[in-house]
């Protein structure tokens, strides 16, 4: 298979062993109750194997509703993986599932949500800082309207909470964002955290700039998530968002979906340079 061929939104790269392990949410039907998420595998980021099933939410009891931007992560031997699930409660949340392996099959690993309770949430991901977990996370436009990110601390097995839910920003905040009348909405989705050769801490977060689905970039000026924060200028504005940046054979490479239309989402992988100050697309 090549890229064409597979219609995933948010697609997430686990690169190990010299092989790269895709994931994403399963395009038809935009990810509601779509029965989980597969992995492709490739050497090169060209051909890729056909998919192959790692979470199966039929069986787990979690295919209620939305099955939404997974995201697996090495951490203590073992791979967890982050992905948004409508709740029995009807709000989304950030569930963690386990595996031993990045093929799977994963297994519901968290007592349910780790993102706050009563709060619609989506596209945790998880974040590390000074040996703290963190779940950096979206606060839904769909509950407040005016979408944030924020983040909450873990505990160190990644099972749960481990403090409050701390704001970072809102949809709105951002200088190139233009106001909107009243009771329209603001969308926040799909942070990601990196940090840059000098040590500098960023984040890649999507909403729509100019009516195009875009990816944006925040600097933490102090290298904490707990500091300062400043918008730049989008990374990408052609209708791509909700990715995250990994490191290739041959460098730092950025990963997205487009186009933002449903049925038509494909991978997109392209070549990206870190300068220290900031993160362009090459």
């Amino acid at each position: 298979m090549t890229l064409k061929d597979i219609n995933i939104r948010d697609p997430f790269v686990l690169r190990e062993g010299g092989i790269y392990y895709m994931y994403g949410t399963r395009g038809r039907n935009f990810g509601i109750q779509t029965a989980g998420f597969d992995v492709y595998t490739s050497e090169d980021l060209v051909t890729w194997s056909e998919p192959r099933v790692c979470f199966d939410s039929d069986k787990a009891g979690l295919n209620r509703g939305s099955n939404w931007a997974p995201e697996v992560h090495k951490y203590c031997g073992a791979y967890y993986m982050f992905a948004t699930f409508l709740q029995e409660n009807g709000l989304r949340g950030t569930y963690v599932l386990k595996a031993d392996s990045p093929l799977g099959p994963f297994e519901k690993y968290s007592d349910g949500a780790v993102t706050p309770d009563g709060w619609e949430c989506l596209d945790g991901t998880l974040y590390v800082e000074d040996g703290v977990p963190y779940l950096v996370f979206c606060h839904e436009h769909t509950q407040i309207i005016n979408g944030t990110v924020c983040y909450i601390p873990l505990t160190p097995d990644l099972s749960a909470q481990a403090g409050e839910p701390v704001f970072l920003f809102s949809g709105s905040d951002p200088f190139y964002i233009e106001p909107k009348p009243e009771g329209e909405h603001y969308v926040t989705d799909g942070p990601f955290m990196f940090r840059s050769k000098s040590g500098k801490l960023f984040m890649i977060w999507s909403t729509s700039v100019n009516g195009k689905y875009a990816e944006c970039l925040v600097r933490f000026d102090s290298g904490s998530i707990k500091g300062a924060l400043t918008h730049l200028d989008p990374i990408i504005t052609s209708d791509g968002g909700h990715g995250m940046f990994f490191e290739s054979a041959d460098g730092l490479m950025i990963t997205y979906h487009s186009p933002n239309t449903t049925g038509l989402e494909r991978p997109v992988f392209k070549k990206a340079e870190d300068t220290g100050d900031r993160v362009i697309i090459v």
